[in-house]
């Protein structure tokens, strides 16, 4: 899709969901990507179309009595200020020309990303954390965002390398029932998150009947957000737990790389991962991906091609995080991924995909208690509690040492980096 281009935003994901299909049944090019942030809706999904067809989609909508929130230019996000006169003498050219295009809001190209990625100039660093930090602000707001995550299964019926719950890791193995999940639900809506994040392994045990269930539960006891990591499904799973009530998915591509992908998944395909995003995003989910660095074979290309993936994908979560050994898997004697690259490339996928949840990740507040404070300040805006009960939590070993990031982790992030607390936040409740 080239030339102008106009985001049209639904009251919600069905009839989102119904407006792009009219308009593709019409003969509309469509896209579904992030909304636009003066329409007040952080991670929200808009439907994409070229100015010629403004009127047409208008009259479309109009005609089958769908009422809308808005229609907004996608307009290039402009940052003045971001070139000091005084950086003439210690930054490159190349630099500057970077810098210059990221005040005019124009895409960057691949080397572009690479450069940014690679410098090591101190004033190009800084400028890089400064214009990411910027643009989070401009896009998401100064609001750190606070989600509450249950790993209520660490059986897994696949075997990446990389992974400490693999189905080929001995470790002690656990299930959460139906019960124990909704006591955790229920604390989280006391103290007034909006979202639960459920994530397991690929446990055939928790099949997708049985998750359809617990999400029709959860959403009709708390009215609460409900995102999903249980990894690949076909479209009519995916599917049924829309309808069911499930509102974001998160499946990491770990890297874009095929070749490295297929490397650390013996047991995994690669172009189905790219299917199950493609079919996530048509479903009208709130589409979460991200990348692990540090990966052995990595290259800083690699890392750029992840970031444009997230950018053409319209993803609306990037989670990204240092690659950290775990004991038992064919990568437990590997250093763990570098925590400033890692930050780099969260401030460069800011600098890119703009209006996007970018997690301060878990796997950084497990190498340094201070990383998730540097990653909001390189240009993330949430944090992803861990409320696995203590009986379990220890036992879901992605990756060891992890640290178990509570509400008081996040309000020291959040304080330390200058963001505000969510109004939403019940800090009266018994924590």
């Amino acid at each position: 899709m080239k030339g102008k281009f106009y985001l049209i935003l639904a009251k919600n994901s069905g009839q989102m969901l119904l407006i792009n299909r009219l308009l593709r049944e019409k003969g509309i090019e469509t896209d579904l990507v992030p909304a636009p942030p003066e329409s007040g809706t952080v991670c929200a999904i808009a439907i994409k179309v070229e100015d010629v067809n403004v009127e047409k989609s208008k009259n479309i909508i109009s005609e089958n009595e769908i009422e809308i929130r808005g229609i907004y230019e996608d307009k290039k996000m402009k940052l003045q200020g971001l070139i000091d006169r005084k950086l003439g003498a210690s930054v490159s050219k190349e630099f500057l020309d970077i810098l210059k295009k990221i005040e005019n809001g124009d895409e960057l190209l691949e080397k572009e990303i690479v450069y940014l990625l690679s410098t090591e100039n101190k004033k190009e660093i800084d400028g890089i954390y400064a214009a990411a930090d910027r643009i989070r602000r401009e896009a998401v707001g100064n609001v750190l965002e606070i989600r509450g995550a249950i790993e209520f299964s660490n059986y897994c019926s696949k075997k990446c390398k990389y992974c400490g719950i693999n189905a080929q890791n001995k470790i002690k193995r656990y299930r959460m029932n139906e019960e124990e999940i909704m006591e955790v639900v229920e604390y989280l809506n006391k103290i007034g998150l909006r979202t639960v994040i459920l994530q397991s392994g690929e446990d055939h045990h928790w099949g997708t009947e049985r998750l359809v269930e617990l999400v029709k539960r959860i959403k009709k006891a708390t009215g609460m957000r409900i995102t999903l990591s249980v990894g690949e499904k076909s479209f009519e799973e995916y599917e049924s737990l829309k309808k069911a009530g499930a509102n974001n998915f998160l499946l990491k591509i770990e890297t874009t790389n095929k070749k490295l992908f297929e490397m650390i998944h013996p047991d995994g395909n690669f172009d189905l991962r790219l299917k199950c995003s493609k079919w996530l995003k048509e479903l009208g989910y709130i589409n979460g991906s991200g990348n692990i660095i540090g990966i052995p074979g990595q290259t800083i290309e690699d890392i750029a091609r992840d970031i444009i993936y997230f950018k053409d994908m319209g993803i609306n979560m990037i989670g990204i995080g240092p690659f950290i050994p775990a004991k038992g898997t064919a990568f437990e004697n590997i250093p763990h991924g570098d925590i400033d690259l890692t930050l780099r490339t969260m401030a460069v996928t800011r600098i890119v995909c703009k209006k996007v949840y970018i997690p301060s990740t878990t796997a950084l507040a497990s190498l340094d208690k201070d990383a998730q404070v540097w990653a909001l300040n390189a240009g993330a805006n949430t944090i992803m509690l861990i409320n696995t009960p203590v009986k379990y939590r220890t036992n879901y070993k992605i990756y060891d040492d992890k640290n178990m990031v509570d509400i008081d982790a996040a309000i020291y992030a959040a304080e330390k980096a200058g963001l505000k607390l969510p109004k939403y936040l019940n800090l009266t409740s018994n924590l």
